[in-house]
């Protein structure tokens, strides 16, 4: 016989209307009470009603989650977190993949997300025209984006400028002054803020330091591994045949080959590629080049890779939890940044010359 709130009220010596707003995960309710609820409610073997709860609270406990694509570390990642938090509170999680630049936006934006009715939504780094925002506004609902900042609507993420100051510090620290920065768009067509704030913070970083940008040093490498070791080939592309000194950096002459003692790349994903393209060119890293990234990545870590750390999970999940407290009645305030940090490994060391 299934059991029901009564039930779980009994068991736990809570009242039913605790019980309830616990299973709902809302915020009133402290941390302990739900995780208490949820467990005798699993021992019980207790299904709740979805279609009861949309009928009694109008809601209908599904939260939409648009990705640009499904197959990169920082969607899954956060997507993960999502889930995660929204099964936390008894929420289904409802998800559109607009499959890339030749994806049908048109479908996701105008009908679907219309068709398929849902609490809330959560967009993973993407840039709405005014047609899609005016389409989204029509449904009324609580919307953050993960990632770069939105016009218009609240984000969760790292501040890109300042995170790609801590990377330029780093290698600055280090002795480094030729540094080359590997960025460009998401070859998915979708990410746009992200990059340029990490680039407008890389240029601003070199400023501080007194130090110019070169243009033939700033590279595309897509937000993927594969254009990160396109665009370590074109730096290193000179390399072979350079003798011990070759690598010499601004001071060298007119005629000498010239190549960058350091790469900051703007993720992780293109930094692991520039570090392959790096020992296809016969450089060691970091005895002859420093690289590093920005994220975290789980590779990095096995790789040793010097990266400025984020975690999507846990922004996944503060998203998730700020617009279900917006479905809850709360009003919709500004989010402080992520946390970001150093994470100082061995791909980045003191520039040749200054060993």
């Amino acid at each position: 016989m299934p059991m029901g709130i009564q039930e779980i009220a009994t068991v736990t010596g809570l009242s039913k209307s605790t019980v309830s707003r616990a299973l709902r995960g809302m915020s009133s309710v402290a941390d302990s009470t739900i995780d208490q609820v949820r467990r005798v409610a699993d021992e019980l073997g207790y299904v709740p009603s979805s279609a009861a709860a949309g009928l009694a609270t109008g809601r209908q406990r599904a939260v939409g989650v648009v990705v640009p694509v499904i197959d990169r570390w920082f969607y899954v990642k956060a997507l993960g977190g999502v889930d995660a938090e929204l099964r936390r509170a008894g929420y289904d999680l409802v998800l559109y993949n607009l499959g890339g630049p030749g994806g049908d936006r048109d479908r996701a934006f105008r009908r679907s997300m219309l068709r398929h009715r849902v609490d809330a939504l959560v967009l993973l780094s993407l840039v709405l025209d005014e047609t899609e925002r005016a389409e989204l506004e029509l449904t009324r609902h609580p919307m953050i984006v993960i990632g770069g900042p939105a016009p218009g609507l609240r984000n969760v993420g790292v501040d890109d400028v300042v995170v790609a100051g801590i990377a330029v510090d780093h290698l600055c620290s280090l002795g480094h002054r030729d540094v080359a920065y590997v960025g460009g768009q998401d070859e998915a067509g979708m990410n746009v803020a992200v990059p340029w704030l990490r680039r407008d913070g890389f240029a601003l970083a070199m400023r501080a330091h007194g130090l110019s940008v070169r243009e033939e040093w700033v590279l595309d490498g897509r937000f993927s591994f594969a254009g990160g070791v396109d665009a370590g080939r074109a730096l290193f592309g000179a390399a072979r045949g350079l003798g011990a000194g070759g690598g010499g950096g601004s001071g060298g002459g007119a005629g000498d080959a010239v190549r960058p003692t350091a790469v900051f790349c703007a993720s992780d994903e293109m930094a692991l590629g520039v570090v392959l393209a790096a020992q296809q060119a016969g450089l060691s890293v970091p005895e002859d080049v420093s690289v590093m990234g920005i994220d975290g990545h789980e590779y990095g870590e096995v790789v040793g890779l010097t990266t400025v750390s984020q975690d999507p999970v846990a922004q996944g999940r503060v998203a998730a939890r700020a617009v279900l407290a917006e479905v809850d009645g709360a009003v919709a305030g500004p989010l402080p940044a992520s946390p970001a940090h150093l994470v100082v490994r061995a791909t980045t060391a003191a520039p040749p010359r200054a060993r």
